[in-house]
Order: structure tokens, then sequence, then C-alpha cells
């Protein structure tokens, strides 16, 4: 093959591949609060704390995790210590907050 021949052919491969819609590799985020494991929160954590990893205790209802979109109110999580339902939110929570905050 000739070398012009493999430079079109690399070219048409890379024009290919550029114009190939990005939905795996760019999955919309959304922030979910109450689902992340403590200091395992991507931001706010609520009072006393500053950003990233800063959550004090698991499932945080003010700390949230960036998650795909459209699966932060349906993921399993156990259940609270009293029996209830735990959910993650798109908004904060008042439930399992720090004793302090």
């Amino acid at each position: 093959m000739k070398p012009t021949n493999k430079a079109l052919i690399a070219t048409a491969f890379a024009t290919a591949l550029i114009s190939m819609p990005h939905t795996a590799a760019a999955a919309e985020k959304e922030k979910c609060y109450g689902v992340s494991m403590a200091g395992e929160n991507d931001c706010a954590a609520g009072p006393g704390t500053t950003c990233a990893g800063t959550s004090k205790v698991n499932y945080q209802g003010n700390a949230w995790t960036l998650v795909d979109a459209g699966t932060c109110t349906t993921m399993m999580l156990p259940a609270m210590e009293n029996g209830e339902a735990r959910m993650g939110s798109l908004e904060p929570l008042e439930r399992d907050l720090p004793m302090n905050g």
C-alpha cells in the first residue's frame, strides 16, 4: 500500500471516530444527596465541612455524590436503623446528619 493511501485511510478512520456520538463516555451526571459513605462524598457536606471527602457519616443527607442521571432516587440503599427506607434525593435531606451538625 502506498504511503499516500495509508494516510488517506488513517484520516478517514480518525474522522469517523470523531463524528461518532460520545454517549457512553459523556453520560450525564446529577447530584444525589444521601448516598455516599462517610468521607466519600463529592462535595457539599453541610456545616463544618469544606467539600469532597468531608462527610462524617454514611449516607449523610446533606452530602452529595455525582451519579448517572436518572439513578439517584432508585438506588438500592440499606434501611435506616428504625427500618424506614433510605433513598437518595436530588435535594439535601434532614436524615443521617452528624450529631454536631
